[in-house]
């Protein structure tokens, strides 16, 4: 009898490698209105969230640098992909649900393309690393001056 998470498990690796290989928004942004730093010491994940927030309070431009593992790189990509144009608020609200969602709680709605992270929750040492960029980058638009941890 076949496996029949074995499709998703896929997916989830086929994911994770690509980000990981070719990184969305890889990159410093000069002109970024928030910063913020991240490390995962258990992992040595490092990373800068860059973030380019209008007068409205919107996401015109997201970015980061750093060096982890492919998880921790693939998750940073990904929330720069899907929080562009998205407000600080908004940012806000998919931070609470991927966090749930990494931590085995189950948002009460859909997250597209960042369920592939759900997978994660199967080796808990790597919740860390997925959740890293997106504490960062809740640090960067709330500006809060300390490295964000996942410790």
């Amino acid at each position: 009898m076949s496996d029949p998470f074995n499709g998703l498990r896929e997916l989830y690796q086929e994911v994770i490698f690509d980000h990981n290989r070719n990184p969305r928004n890889f990159r410093a942004l000069d002109e970024a209105t928030h910063s913020a730093d991240g490390h995962n010491p258990l992992c040595g994940d490092q990373l800068t969230v860059y973030a380019r927030l209008n007068d409205g309070g919107v996401v015109e431009d997201l970015s980061f640098i750093g060096h982890g593992c492919a998880i921790s790189k693939a998750s940073a990509s990904l929330m720069t992909e899907i929080c562009k144009g998205k407000s600080k608020d908004e940012v806000e609200l998919l931070f609470n649900d991927v966090h749930a969602m990494l931590t085995d709680k189950h948002p009460d709605r859909d997250l597209g393309k960042l369920e592939v992270l759900s997978g994660v929750r199967e080796f808990p040492a790597r919740v860390k690393c997925a959740s890293l960029a997106w504490h960062t980058l809740h640090n960067a638009i709330n500006q809060a001056q300390e490295v964000a941890k996942t410790e």
